[in-house]
Parts: C-alpha cells; structure tokens; sequence
C-alpha cells in the first residue's frame, strides 16, 4: 500500500536506480519495508526509484500506529544549536527487516568467525571453510552517526538522585549531551572503576592539548577484493587483505566485519570524530567500478585509523586486524562488546596535563573551530559538487565533443578525395589522423577521472564525513561549559559546595582537553591529506596533458613535409 511520505534532507541520486529528492519535498512510499536502509517510492516530478530511508519521514494521522520515523539524526536533535548534517545514506538500521540475505547485513552466525582466506593451496578438496558470522549483538540505535546512550546512565541518574546534587539536568533528553552520558559525567555520576586497565594521554604542544603519540606506530594495506562465495554459491560477497605492518600477516575481513568494528568505535569514543566508512550501495555492489571505489576509500578509512593516536591503540581494532585463530576471534569479539570503558566511561582512561587553561579561552577556541569546521564543511560539499560535475563531462561531454570534432575532420578529408586529379593523398591522410588522434584525446578526458579527480573526490568524502561528526562533539563541550557557570553561579549564591563546583569544572577540563586534542590532530591529519591531494591532482594533470600534448605534436609533424 502506498504512503505519503516527507523528505528531511535532500538527496542527489549517483545511479540509474537512484532518485533525487529535496528537502520537505513531499513523496509516495510503496512499502514501508525497507531494503538496507533504502525505500523505493516515488518524487513530486513522476521519478520512481530508490533513496535513504533515513532521509524521509511517513506522513501518518495521529491515530496512527506505533510507528518511529527512520530518521535519527543526531545532528537533528531537539535543542542543537549546530548546522544540521543529514544522515549518511549508506547507514542502514539492523533489524528494520526480519528476512534480509544482504551481504553486508546478514545475521552473523558465532558458529564461524573469520573469513576464509582465497583458496588456492592444495588439500581443501574445493570445499571453503566457514565464513564469519557474528550474532546480532547491537541494535538499530548503534548505527553510524548515532552516539548510543550507555547503560550506565541509569545508575548515573539513581546516584545523583542519592547525592542530591542542586546543579540542573537538562530538560531535553533527548539531546546528545545526554544520550552520551557526558552530562552524567560532567556532573560526578559516572561511577569510578576499581581498575580502568586502559589510557589514553594529552599533552600540551605547540598548538596546545594533543593526543600523546601511539608509541608502537603502523600502518595497514587494503589489498585484493576478491569475489567469494558460501552455501553452495547461493550467497555471494567480497572480503579484502588487510595486512598491517606490526605483523606482516594478511587477514581477510568483509564490508560487515569493518561495519562491526565501526559500531564498537562510535559506541566506545565520545569524543573522537571517528572517520565514517565508505557508503553501501543498494544494487551493483559486485560490478567492478563500485569494488574499486570502495577499496579506495577503504585504504583512506584505514590510514586516518591508523594514524590516530587513540583509535589506533584501541583494543577492539587491534583484534579486528590482527586475529586469525576462529576460537580467539570470538573471544576478542564479545569482550570488545562487553567493554565497560564506553561512552562517557571512556572520559575515565583520559589523563590531561596539569596545565592551566582559562575556560574561556577554550570556549573562544572551540567557537573558532566551529565557525571553522562549518566553512570547511561547505567549501568541501562546493568542491565536491564541481569536481563530480567535471566528472560527468569528462566521461560524457569531453569525450563527445571531441568524437564530433574528429568526426569533423574526417569528414574534410573524405571530401578531398572526391575529386581525385586535384587530390593530395599526404594532406588527406594527415587530416584524417588527425580526426584520430582528437577522437583518441576524447578518450583520454574519458578515462582522466580514473588518475586524478576520484582520489580527489575520495578525500572528500572522507572529509565530509569527519566534519559531520564535529556538531555533536562540540555540543558536548558546549553543555559541559554550561554546567560549569551553572555550578559557578551557584557556589557564589552558597547553593552549592565549592568543592562540588571545582569537581564539575575539573571533569570539564578533560572534555575540553581531549576536544582541542582532538581538533589539533584533525588539522594536522587536513594539511598532510590536502596536501598529498592537491600534489597529486596537480601531478596527474600534468601527465595527462604532456601525453595529449605528445598525440598533437606527432599529428603535426605530419604536416611538415607536404
């Protein structure tokens, strides 16, 4: 049955199964079942095709069902006071359709664990070992994007009910200064661990707070996407050679596996913007193009993993690159799930300097790096949009116009052959090759893309992905500073302990460490990857015209001796 539905974002197709809608545009949903994360309806101009289900909303009357609308935006809650970031339509919600056979999100069977290598060695009689299987051990609400509320928040809520504390919650609950449990910690209800085995350091630098360097560095390769298959054939997926350089053992993992791994980071690091992985793709996900790009994006989604200071040393990742053995993989799997440190726990393993920071100094920071990240945010949607456009003509117009121009001249070469007592064969053939050589250089703007302007829009990507995370961590600093002219306020009018009020100010400072932490690796990581883009681009470019430079002067030279 059909149902009116309304966009909350706007949406711009990249496929012939895709439609684009605009925000507020008002849409006919076929099914409300979605296929992961996708619907399939129709747009006010007749277009009938696939878009993010987390882009919409149902239109139903008041008497209707225990519908939840699929989107949960973070950066849309109640009461934020950032710009509004859409959803990533590649996130879909896990468990919003009972029988999905997907690749990427098929129920995960704790019978069999790692992937299985490509089988090439002699002695498997051609049968594959087990592919990896996870049970379903999060749910819809720990999807990318959302920042899940930690289970330790009720305690949190029933201890500071005992302690009495006169500092206010907030009213809006719903804000993800509350769902992540940093409201709780700012004011003292997190309880403290009788051992917290992990730590993560901040020290002051030349910029000010930066995470203290991972002292065991490495990278990882992203290597050979390869086609596998389970059940007998029915069931068909690709896993990648991941090989990182502390071991220099290659393991083999599927999208699913890096989609777990990247639900286990959102949900442990509250205050870390960590990168978002490369989107899914409703249909096409085995042709060839779609591989290659996910790959590429993948080996960017690993780097910035594996140059960040913390993310890096985490526990859970380490496990996810370097386990091999089936029955270890489980247990490293579920007490990556059972991790304690989460959420706004994970502000207990953070030691700060003992350095003074005036507080609003740091608030005067942050609110430039707002005002920063939010131009950036839009400078690097511009660039996106440019340089895809400049795709398509490369791919399509480039290509065309340069086909009719050889067209063109291969037309005035047959036309001087017409009357041949006048006829000078060097002239004609040179002009015919040179219709060649343009139809050979529409060709090169067609494959152009490949060498430069994809690299460029992969950084991109990754950026814009980065630069959405910032409005919900900001926020949490901005409640937190909040809290500490509330309890300042109330220590001066003798409502409230100093003491309490130093404490709320003291779990302040490690929010505002570990975000000017965090912020000073993001612009450190932006010169070293904008850098390597530009050089790069700008290389390729180079290349590409001295080649077609070369195609021309070889069709001139032909003309030298008529």
């Amino acid at each position: 049955m059909a149902l009116k539905a309304r966009a909350l974002y706007s949406f711009q197709s990249e496929n012939k199964e895709e439609i684009s809608i605009q925000e507020n545009e008002e849409l006919v949903i076929f099914s409300e079942n979605s296929l992961d994360g996708w619907l399939q309806g129709q747009n006010s101009r007749g277009e009938t095709g696939l878009f993010p289900a987390s882009y919409v909303e149902i239109l139903r009357s008041r008497s209707g069902s225990n519908y939840t609308d699929y989107s949960s935006s973070p950066t849309g809650s109640p009461g934020h006071d950032y710009y509004t970031t859409p959803p990533n339509p590649s996130i879909s919600y896990q468990g919003s359709f009972e029988d999905d056979d997907d690749d990427d999100w098929d129920d995960w069977d704790d019978a069999c664990t790692v992937v299985e290598e490509p089988r090439s060695a002699p002695g498997t009689n051609g049968h594959p070992s087990p592919s990896l299987q996870y049970p379903a051990a999060y749910d819809h609400q720990q999807h990318a994007g959302y920042r899940p509320k930690p289970a330790l928040e009720r305690q949190d809520s029933m201890s500071s009910s005992k302690r009495g504390s006169v500092v206010g919650r907030n009213l809006n609950r719903f804000s993800c200064f509350v769902r992540s449990g940093v409201e709780a910690f700012i004011l003292g209800d997190v309880p403290l661990m009788s051992k917290i085995a992990e730590a993560y350091f901040i020290e002051m630098g030349s910029k000010g707070p930066q995470w203290k360097p991972n002292p065991h560095p490495f990278i990882c390769s992203v290597e050979d996407p390869t086609k596998q298959t389970k059940f007998k054939g029915i069931k068909s997926y690709i896993s990648y050679k991941l090989t990182p350089s502390s071991i220099n053992s290659p393991v083999y993992r599927r999208y699913k596996h890096f989609d777990w791994l990247y639900n286990r980071l959102l949900h442990k690091f509250t205050v870390i913007s960590v990168p978002h992985l490369p989107e899914k793709q409703a249909t096409g996900r085995f042709e060839e193009d779609f591989i290659e790009k996910r790959k590429r994006r993948l080996i960017l989604w690993m780097e910035h993993m594996t140059s960040h200071p913390v993310l890096s040393q985490y526990e859970g990742f380490q496990h996810f690159l370097c386990c091999r053995d089936e029955k270890q993989w489980k247990l490293g799997k579920r007490r990556a799930e059972k991790d304690e440190m989460v959420g706004a726990s994970f502000l207990l393993t953070i030691q700060i300097p003992t350095e003074h920071q005036d507080l609003q100094d740091v608030e005067d920071r942050v609110d430039a790096f707002k005002a920063f990240s939010k131009k950036m945010d839009d400078s690097v949607l511009q660039l996106t949009n440019v340089a895809s456009e400049l795709v398509r003509k490369h791919v399509g117009g480039f290509r065309k116009e340069f086909q009719k121009l050889g067209n063109a001249f291969q037309a005035i070469s047959h036309s001087f052959q017409m009357d041949p007592p006048y006829s000078l064969d060097a002239l004609n053939n040179a002009i015919s090759h040179t219709g060649k050589t343009y139809e050979t250089v529409g060709e090169m703007f067609a494959e152009q893309p490949k060498n430069d302007l994809f690299l460029m829009l992969d950084t991109l990507s990754l950026y814009q992905g980065l630069l959405s995370n910032f409005p919900d961590i900001i926020h949490l600093q901005k409640g937190a500073f909040a809290k500490v002219k509330e309890s300042q306020r109330m220590s001066d009018e003798g409502r409230m302990d100093q003491e309490e009020a130093d404490g709320i100010r003291k779990r302040c400072r490690v929010v505002g460490f570990a975000l000017q932490a965090e912020m000073n690796h993001f612009h450190e990581r932006r010169v070293a990857d904008f850098k390597r883009m530009m050089q790069s681009y700008l290389k390729q470019q180079i290349i590409f015209y001295q080649r077609v430079s070369q195609q021309l002067e070889k069709t001139l030279r032909m003309y030298d001796n008529l």
